[in-house]
């Protein structure tokens, strides 16, 4: 994935997990390493946190310095935007959403809106993406049930095609399936929608949001079933981005990713293949010499 010029994106939910030392970053890696060593590996990431706060600009600086040229923040519009005023006189909080990463330049991927449960108005959603910055690219989630009805999933797609927006597909189903689960994998389960599974893509952009079984194994059938679609799109002359969720806390989300990349190489043999992880890397012990 450190490809200059990759066919495609992909990466984890997040950089920052201190369950990942020692198995995905070095052992010695401290919190400013973590960024750095996963960029190493990963060519995108989801930005989350933006939907609940905005960083700090030399927190923006420092992870623009942190990653290569060809890496790629998406990061999700805050909730204030999407889910509070419900894309309604946005302007402002708009404009302090991109003035505060747009230090990142050539390094933000498409700006991520994720639409609540509750919203279901395509003339809102119509004004609100003609009204952004062209400077920059958009991709759109949607999770009302109305919008997967077949005219208005028609109408969505044309509107965002028109609006030279990509579509976000938030693959869960392999985690609702579960059962007899922990209280995390419940959590897990109540926090996530349940939408109809989609694979046709839309924009040159698409997203693909994959979350599966705590034991990753299970999963490798629907993975290689949409690494398929991955590949189909990248013939497509589309360039996907994907991210590899792991329920319920992400620690196995790099072996995700990595069993996906693999897959994908087999269907593509254009794609690169995955650099060693940070950890790979270390020398091995010394073994302490005993005295007897």
């Amino acid at each position: 994935m450190a490809d200059s010029n990759p066919l495609f994106y992909s990466g984890c939910p997040m950089w920052a997990n201190r369950d990942w030392v020692g198995r995905f970053f070095r052992s010695d890696c401290k919190p400013r390493d973590y960024l750095r060593q996963y960029a190493s590996v990963f060519n995108s990431v989801e930005g989350n946190t933006t939907f609940y706060a905005l960083p700090k600009a030399d927190t923006v600086l420092q992870w623009r310095d942190a990653v290569p040229a060809h890496f790629r923040f998406c990061f999700k519009f805050p909730r204030i935007v999407s889910h509070d005023l419900q894309l309604l006189e946005t302007d402002a909080e708009c404009d302090a959403f991109f003035t505060r990463l747009l230090p990142l330049g050539r390094k933000l991927g498409p700006f991520f809106l994720q639409l609540p449960p509750s919203f279901c108005d395509g003339e809102r959603l119509f004004t609100f993406l003609s009204r952004l910055p062209r400077d920059f690219e958009y991709a759109v989630e949607v999770r009302h049930p109305q919008w997967f009805q077949p005219d208005w999933e028609r109408a969505l797609d044309q509107m965002l095609i028109g609006q030279g927006v990509s579509r976000v597909f938030f693959d869960t189903h392999r985690l609702m399936a579960l059962r007899d689960v922990d209280a995390a994998i419940a959590t897990a389960q109540r926090k996530k929608p349940t939408v109809p599974r989609r694979t046709h893509p839309v924009g040159s952009t698409p997203i693909l949001r994959f979350v599966g079984d705590p034991h990753i194994e299970n999963d490798d059938a629907v993975v290689a079933d949409w690494a398929a679609h991955v590949a189909a799109w990248i013939r497509q002359g589309r360039r996907p981005f994907v991210f590899l969720h792991q329920a319920p806390d992400d620690e196995r989300a790099p072996e995700l990713g990595r069993r996906f990349h693999q897959i994908l190489r087999k269907q593509l043999a254009a794609v690169a293949p995955e650099p060693e992880w940070p950890v790979e890397s270390e020398p091995p012990q010394e073994e302490q010499l005993s005295l007897f």
